[in-house]
């Protein structure tokens, strides 16, 4: 399967990129090999192989969910630069 021109530029509009005509060259040319790769991949046969979602086993490593105690607000709001009614003001950071 050969990629075009249109199919490089469409991947690139949707990660909101802009491509000069030797990028878009250099990456079709990419996107061929990667999905020339995939075609390989697609002809081994998998007969009697388990589907896997990951090799290994999953671990969440995370601490347990305990109660712990906090700092006072008066504590927290003498560090803050600026606060206002209880609240830490801080730059508005969102057009």
């Amino acid at each position: 399967m050969k990629i075009t021109d249109d199919e490089v530029l469409h991947v690139a509009a949707l990660a909101r990129i802009r491509l000069d005509d030797d990028e878009i060259l250099s990456l079709r040319n990419d996107l061929d090999k990667i999905l020339g790769y995939m075609d390989i991949l697609s002809s081994v046969d998998t007969t009697g192989v388990n589907p896997t979602h990951h090799p290994l086993p999953l671990v969440n490593a995370m601490r347990d969910d305990r109660e712990q105690g906090c700092q006072e607000l008066a504590d927290v709001l003498r560090n803050a630069p600026q606060h206002d009614n209880g609240y830490i003001v801080v730059p508005k950071v969102i057009g």
